[in-house]
Formats: structure tokens, C-alpha cells, sequence
């Protein structure tokens, strides 16, 4: 758990690598319905005490939670759409409250004393995160709401996520949302709710957060410091309309990758084993993890795309030249759409097995390629 005035230098497992985190993100792009709704709610006084923020990985669900938080945190309690004496303030039409506000500076801090985090903690002799939440981090939330209320006011709580609580941690968790302290909001963040206890989400009230367009994705780009107008497109269909994926194919150079997987499968069914070869050797060693991530997400969509091709949705936008073209003649039926997508499935539960058992990567990449070489010739007959 984070927060209660301390400031945590170790690495954040809520934050992706190079990107700010979203505690320090001001603006949040592309999700204004689900801003609204929620000010609709505080506008109405039918506040929740607990909210569940879903949606994709990387669209903004946790800059979201950080805006509702310092904004909750900067009103008074009972305030909820107006004033209790004398004449109302007009409603709130933002969930923004200025950089030079208290509550801004003590949350970017992580020093707000009524503002808890809940996230997967930093093991600082193994220097690395746990793998999940534990019951120990949910169980600190009895002395900060202790310790918190001596302060009055409202209690904010952010759980980052929620899909990464163990059981015993969802079900002490699950007793807070039963019996909520006075004026504590929780805002718990969850890429996959249907993972979650039915019980957790039946007491919360949902926040769904979509994909972003092209446009919003580049704005948050922007934002963050990365230029990538002249691949936005290209980002925006790779990495499905999320910030998160779309920063890190910046960071590692996903566009020009996928456009160097799409001229090697351009050569299917007869596949140039000279480059194969050596995609295969660029994800061996240490030293490339991330590149061996990366060719095996972008393997995935690749045939992903080609099986919708297939199935009479081809992609809108190209997010390489000549991919159309090279899509359609691959998949130019639903008897091929299908073949891939059942290829899809197949290599996607490979990379799992080989990741767990530590395969050698280029043995993988090359046992992959090999399969989509076999499957484009069978098509091709």
C-alpha cells in the first residue's frame, strides 16, 4: 500500500514503463462519457461508495481513478450538487482542479494522508514486484481509515488493480465494500472484471472505459512526450486503441517491427528462411525480452487481422504497406479465416507453454513461422 504521507521511490507496478504515472497525467483523453457519468452522479447526490473502473488495458482507466480521487478529495463533504446553506454553488462540470491545488501536489507526491493505494508491492531483496495484491496490502486499509478520520473529510481508496488481488486479499476487501467506513469512496480498477468475485462487483457501480480513436490516442501521445504523428494510425491498429500498448511499441519500435513480419510472411508460402532466421536470432538473450514479447504480440495480431480478413473484416487502416493486399490473398475465404484463427489459438497456447518452461526463443519463433508458412501453403492449394 502507498500513501499515508510517504513518498515511494521504488519502482510502481501501476505505471508503464517510460510513460508517466497516471497520478501525474493531467488530462485524460477520449473518455468523456464516463466522466460525465460520473459527475452526473456526485451532480445528483447519488454518490457510490464504490465505483469499478473497466475497460482495456492502457485507455485510461487508472488516469480516470486519479482525477475522480483528487476531485472528490478537493470538495467538501456534503457538497454533493450544491452547498448545504445559503445558495448553491453552481454544479461541477470537471473533474479538474488545477495543478497549484493542495490536494494535486500532495497526491503527486504520494503524500496525501486521505488518499490510499493499493497495488502489487516492491520486494526490495528479490528487486522485483509481487505477483499479486496481497491480504497483508488490503488489510493495511483498517489503520488508514483509522488514522485517516482523525482528519475529516472524505477517505479516497484506489485498488490498481483489482484483477491482481488473491483471494484472501478480494475477500477482505470484499468486507469493506459490505461495510463501508463513513465518507470513504473506492475506486477499484479491473481490465477483466469477469475475474473478479460476483459479490465485489455487485457493490460496486461500473465506469466502462473504451478503446481510443486515432486522434485521442495521438493527443495522449503528445501529451506524454512521445511524437508520433507521422505512425498514429499504425499505433492506434496495433495497439487496439490503448495508450498503454501504443507507448510501449514506441518504446520498442512495434510499427517498424510489424512492418518487417509483414514482409516476411509477404514472401508465404515461399517463405524466405534467410529472414525468418534472422527474426529468430533478434529475440535471443537477455538482453532482448522485450523484443521476444514483442514479436509474439505481433505475431498474434497478425493473424488475428488475417483471420477477420478472412471472415469479411479486413482492417480499415493499414499499419503496414501492402498488408491488404497480402491479407486478402492469405485469407480469401471463411474456409481460410477459420484455418487461421484456429492457428491463432494454437500458437497463442504455444508461447504460453514455451514462456513457462523457458523454451529457447528462437526455436519458438522459427517453430511459429514454420506452422504459418505450412497453413498458407494449405490455403494456397
Amino acid at each position: 500500500m502507498s500513501g499515508l504521507g510517504e513518498m515511494d521511490m521504488a519502482p510502481e507496478a501501476d505505471c508503464a514503463p517510460g510513460a508517466p504515472h497516471p497520478r501525474q497525467t493531467s488530462t485524460l483523453f477520449g473518455q468523456a462519457h464516463a466522466e460525465a457519468d460520473f459527475l452526473d452522479a456526485f451532480n445528483a447526490k447519488r454518490m457510490h461508495h464504490a465505483w469499478l473502473i473497466t475497460g482495456p488495458r492502457g485507455v485510461g482507466k487508472a488516469t480516470l481513478a486519479w482525477r475522480i480521487a483528487r476531485f472528490l478529495l478537493a470538495q467538501p463533504v456534503g457538497e454533493e450538487g450544491g452547498g448545504l446553506f445559503g445558495e448553491a454553488p453552481p454544479a461541477p462540470d470537471t473533474l479538474e482542479i488545477g495543478h497549484e491545488h493542495p490536494v494535486y501536489r500532495r497526491s503527486a507526491q504520494l503524500a496525501e494522508p486521505r488518499l490510499c493505494l493499493i497495488r502489487r508491492a516492491w520486494d526490495q531483496k528479490k528487486a522485483r514486484f509481487g505477483s499479486v495484491i496481497t491480504v497483508e496490502e488490503v488489510r493495511k486499509l483498517n489503520s488508514f481509515f483509522h488514522m485517516s478520520a482523525a482528519d475529516g473529510g472524505r477517505r479516497v481508496v484506489i485498488v490498481d488493480s483489482a484483477d491482481e488481488m488473491n483471494v484472501s486479499a478480494a475477500n477482505a476487501l470484499l468486507k469493506t465494500l459490505e461495510e463501508p467506513p463513513r465518507d470513504a469512496i473506492l475506486l477499484l480498477i479491473s481490465h477483466q472484471p469477469s475475474r473478479l468475485l460476483p459479490t465485489i462487483r455487485s457493490r460496486c457501480r461500473e465506469l466502462r472505459l473504451g478503446p481510443l480513436s486515432p486522434d485521442d490516442l495521438a493527443q495522449a501521445l503528445d501529451a506524454a512526450g512521445f511524437d508520433a504523428a507521422e505512425q498514429s494510425d499504425a499505433l492506434a491498429e496495433l495497439s487496439a486503441g490503448s495508450v498503454g500498448e501504443a507507448l510501449r511499441l514506441t518504446n520498442l519500435d512495434g510499427v517498424n517491427a510489424y512492418r518487417d513480419l509483414v514482409a516476411l510472411f509477404a514472401t508465404l508460402p515461399r517463405l524466405d528462411r534467410g529472414r525468418a532466421l534472422k527474426l529468430a536470432e533478434a529475440c535471443v538473450g537477455a538482453a532482448n525480452t522485450d523484443r521476444y514479447d514483442l514479436t509474439l504480440g505481433l505475431i498474434d495480431r497478425f493473424l488475428t487481422r488475417l483471420a477477420r480478413t478472412g471472415a469479411g473484416r479486413p482492417p480499415i487502416v493499414e499499419a503496414a504497406p501492402g498488408e491488404a493486399e497480402l491479407m486478402t490473398r492469405l485469407a480469401p475465404d471463411g474456409y481460410a479465416a477459420r484455418d487461421w484463427a484456429v492457428l491463432q489459438q494454437q500458437l497463442s497456447e504455444r508461447a504460453a507453454h514455451a514462456r513457462a518452461v523457458n523454451l529457447d526463443p528462437a526455436a519458438l519463433i522459427l517453430d511459429m513461422v514454420f506452422k504459418i508458412n505450412e497453413t498458407a501453403t494449405r490455403i494456397a492449394r
